[in-house]
């Protein structure tokens, strides 16, 4: 007897991947209709044309601004990726920012004083956030300090710490007395600074584009495999969803919440090692008051993706996309800042993604047996 096919709104009901998904597109289009009644309360006038269009449109007005989005999107998706680890094994790495600071560090100390190659620079930056992830992992796992607590702590003695280190009094071998930030890599090491194999040609000459876009995409699909195909990454989620029952049945819980951390904080770390080996920016450790944005941006891009690596990509492309449109706004009409409140809403509507979920599921699944009951008519 031929086996029926299950209907398709069925099968679409049961994929968490289509749901996740369908979600998180409802919560950026009802986010961006939010963002323009915002700015329409602001300007009424220019809230569509001047205000939204240009922050759709501009990424793809010129390619030096779809540069300017991949040169960002790399380390955004490293920082996600970091975040959205965490998560995934039962912890809140609200550490990245920190991570992402002592991992730019390692990368120009290997650049502006040893003048390594670029990878060793980035491999640097790995080990340097790595060490700095796996500090609130150690707490985390022998003393049960939550590790929101001790990862906040970390943020900020690890830069200050770093500002302290680069500027020197002014006489370090990093800082330039002259820019009052770090010397620049293709005057000072061009050697350290990441190849762009002939990207930056096709992207209006661009020099920060470089190939950091591609290898963080490699890294996306690395920890993907990594969560979802081997064993050690199916013990760390086990950890994360029932520490004592994977202690059970012999998993070493602590030894995983350590190199969850250190992970998670190498991820972090290579994103910044991306951003200032690609000459995005240079390091301001005088002016350097505030944790990098990229670390936060990192909850909201993990937050977007629901986790998952992949979409961790498409997410921080996203909001790369929105940041970006953002500084080509008017400042006649509205404030460069607006794109940050559209990204924060986005995001904050995340927060009802489970809620969107159920919906949507309802809807296929009411779908479906109001289509069996036809059939039985």
């Amino acid at each position: 007897m031929e086996k029926k096919k299950e209907p398709i709104g069925s099968r679409l009901a049961s994929s968490e991947g289509f749901l996740s998904v369908a979600a998180s597109l409802i919560c950026v289009v009802i986010g961006l209709l939010l963002g323009l009644v915002v700015l329409a309360l602001i300007n009424a006038e220019h809230a569509f044309g001047d205000g939204l269009m240009v922050i759709l449109k501009s990424g793809f007005k010129s390619p030096r601004n779809m540069g300017t989005v991949l040169s960002n999107a790399a380390p955004l998706i490293m920082t996600g990726l970091s975040v959205g680890f965490a998560f995934k094994t039962g912890l809140f790495n609200i550490g990245a920012a920190g991570q992402y600071t002592l991992g730019a560090f390692g990368a120009l100390y290997c650049a502006l004083v040893l003048h390594l190659p670029w990878y060793l620079c980035l491999m640097a930056a790995m080990i340097m956030g790595a060490l700095w992830g796996m500090i609130p992992g150690v707490f985390k796992a022998y003393l049960n300090i939550n590790e929101v607590i001790t990862s906040i702590m970390f943020n900020w003695i690890g830069l200050y710490m770093v500002n302290d280190i680069m500027y020197g009094k002014g006489k370090s071998p990093m800082y330039d007395m002259a820019t009052t930030k770090t010397y620049s890599l293709r005057k000072a090491a061009p050697e350290a600074m990441i190849p762009d194999f002939g990207l930056s040609e096709k992207f209006g000459r661009l020099q920060s584009v470089t190939i950091a876009i591609f290898i963080a995409i490699a890294l996306a699909i690395i920890v993907y495999i990594v969560l979802n195909k081997t064993t050690f990454g199916y013990e760390l989620k086990a950890c994360g969803l029932n520490k004592n029952a994977a202690k059970y049945a012999g998993i070493n819980d602590k030894r995983n919440i350590i190199a969850s951390m250190a992970i998670a904080g190498a991820l972090a770390g290579i994103g910044a090692g991306l951003f200032y080996l690609s000459t995005v920016a240079e390091w301001n450790p005088q002016v350097s008051t505030a944790l990098p944005v990229m670390g936060f941006n990192g909850i909201s891009v993990a937050l977007l993706a629901c986790s998952n690596p992949i979409a961790t990509i498409f997410s921080s492309l996203f909001v790369s996309y929105i940041t970006v449109g953002g500084t080509k706004l008017s400042t006649q009409y509205f404030t460069k800042e607006i794109a940050d409140v559209i990204t924060a809403i986005i995001i904050y509507l995340c927060a009802f993604s489970l809620l969107f979920k159920n919906k949507i599921r309802a809807v296929l699944m009411g779908k479906h047996h109001d289509a069996v009951k036809g059939g039985k008519d």
